[in-house]
């Protein structure tokens, strides 16, 4: 057995100590998706010693783009048996816990009471937030991934009393704001990446190993293979939650002052004037951009901040929309007495309503 993972226990900074922690660790994986499928995978062959797999779907011809553990003979049959067989295969050693459900506010705290880390492979925001809140009760640290179109987003929450992904994200977004992968597309190998990177951040904190992603969200953007890191603080308020809400849905609020590309596209047609950041990177500004927009990539924000005119209003643009929501909130802590707006869709939905 020792000859298995010789490869890693001859890392210096890994060793037989590292790989005796993943022996002893629980991890529990929330969806057996593009994301979980990936985590699951490398977490199982790096031996892992119990794993616990939640879904409730069947497999279906769509998923098999990007969920490449399916075949098209499990066409039909449920995630969950099709996993559970094939890592057994993969790694007869290691114990697996099914659970044939999805999250819910009835389970998720005894479900997730009896694992060391929680690794978030959903693709929803109410379910987010439950483990969220459910891990802050239990005191356990979750690995998050997200996608959207080209784009992934990783971070690890709730680790050695760091920030809580309600530090990131307070409140629930509607739910036409961040529309998931089945409704916005993604491309199929970024899940891939992301879902490995999940399983690297899930070692680090099993092991020791390296520097955890507490307190930065990494965002990858898979067209230029460009990576910068956002840092945030905790909010204590945030780690003082002892019970789960009453319902987890995406709530009637907007997270961030916002306005859509309809409405701003009448903004540019009337005579007001108004500021435009415009936060992608130089390499996706110089493709296309608005004319008005002035561009300072997020992770320049800060050393750039003394080109913002402080006598306008300030709408902000990204691809999509998530990295001007997290510029805004970065700015209104920075600059609580400008206004700011975000672009909901970003350039994607402005190419439908310009002239």
């Amino acid at each position: 057995m020792n000859s298995r993972y010789i490869r890693q226990t001859s890392l210096k900074e890994f060793g037989p100590d590292g790989q005796a922690k993943l022996f002893e660790a629980k991890v529990l994986v929330v969806g057996l998706g593009g994301l979980g499928l990936p985590v699951l995978q490398y977490l199982n062959a790096m031996g892992v010693g119990t794993l616990g797999l939640m879904d409730q779907d069947v497999v279906e011809l769509h998923n098999l783009q990007r969920q490449v553990l399916y075949s098209e003979k499990d066409l039909g049959r449920l995630k969950l048996d099709v996993v559970h067989k094939k890592l057994s295969a993969q790694n007869s050693k290691t114990i697996f816990t099914t659970h044939d459900t999805f999250l819910t506010k009835e389970n998720a705290v005894e479900v997730i009471k009896e694992y060391d880390l929680v690794v978030d492979a959903t693709d929803n925001f109410p379910t987010r937030y439950l483990i969220n809140d459910a891990c802050v009760i239990l005191k356990k640290p979750f690995v998050y991934g997200a996608l959207h179109g080209f784009e992934g987003h990783v971070s690890v929450f709730n680790y050695q009393n760091g920030p809580t992904y309600r530090c990131l994200y307070p409140e629930m977004p509607k739910a036409e704001e961040v529309p998931n992968c089945n409704e916005n597309g993604v491309l199929g190998v970024i899940p891939g990446i992301i879902g490995t990177l999940q399983a690297l951040e899930a070692v680090k904190v099993l092991t020791g190993v390296g520097e955890v992603l507490s307190g930065k969200l990494m965002i990858y953007n898979g067209l230029n293979q460009h990576v910068s890191k956002i840092n945030f603080k905790a909010n204590p308020t945030n780690k003082r939650i002892t019970q789960l809400q009453d319902f987890y849905e995406a709530v009637d609020c907007d997270i961030v002052p916002s306005i859509s590309a309809k409405t701003y596209q009448s903004l540019r047609e009337s005579n007001k004037k108004f500021t435009l950041i415009d936060v992608r990177t130089a390499e996706e500004f110089n493709q296309n951009h608005l004319d008005e927009a002035v561009n300072i990539p997020l992770d320049n924000l800060d050393v750039f901040e003394h080109q913002i005119d402080s006598n306008k209003e300030i709408y902000i643009i990204c691809q999509s929309g998530k990295r001007s929501e997290l510029a805004l909130k970065h700015l209104r802590t920075t600059h609580p007495n400008l206004t700011f707006y975000h672009i909901l869709g970003g350039m994607n939905k402005m190419m439908t309503v310009c002239p």
